[in-house]
């Protein structure tokens, strides 16, 4: 099923935007959570990646039950979003986006982050920075499918597309940007 062809609807009221965010994985308790939360260390940060990969379609080793390679993209897209989800924009993209990066990275059969470098960028630092630093900080990932794998790799690409404010959607899971 393409999801795209689909405009998408913008939520009208409070109600409607919780509902979205729940349904979307964003994780309404996790932000409500994040504006009395102390600073993050690294050891939240992986408790926090070890409870997404179990929410996750995985098989009890974690690996992921996609059977196509956009299929574990959009897991991994999903992920990151979670995983930064203070950065990440729950509405529409304005239509005039003020950085797209794209980044080609490579997983390995465990789902440990091998390489990652910045394919396209418009040379907003603040844009790369940020892009490169949610790749990162949202690894590991959810072994990928054996069948998926080349050599015991995956190397996958995605475009993150920044608003003005600096947050970001990623366009494996983007929805449809503003016309105006």
């Amino acid at each position: 099923m393409n999801t795209c062809t689909r405009p998408a609807r913008l939520p009208t009221s409070p109600r409607q935007l919780v509902r979205r965010l729940a349904i979307s994985g964003v994780g309404v308790a996790a932000m409500l959570a994040a504006c009395s939360a102390p600073e993050s260390t690294q050891e939240t940060r992986d408790e926090l990646a070890r409870t997404l990969i179990e929410q996750k379609k995985t098989t009890e080793d974690g690996t992921s039950t996609a059977t196509t390679v956009d299929g574990y993209k959009v897991d991994l897209a999903k992920r990151i979003s979670q995983v930064n989800f203070t950065s990440v924009y729950v509405e529409r993209p304005q239509a005039l986006l003020r950085s797209v990066i794209v980044i080609k990275y490579i997983v390995d059969g465990d789902g440990n982050l091998v390489k990652s470098e910045i394919l396209r960028s418009n040379r907003d630092k603040h844009a790369e920075a940020s892009a490169l630093g949610s790749l990162k900080t949202a690894a590991p990932f959810p072994k990928p499918p054996p069948a998926l794998l080349k050599q015991g790799r995956i190397e996958l690409s995605e475009s993150w597309l920044f608003n003005n404010d600096g947050r970001f959607q990623l366009r494996s899971v983007a929805l449809a940007q503003m016309d105006r």
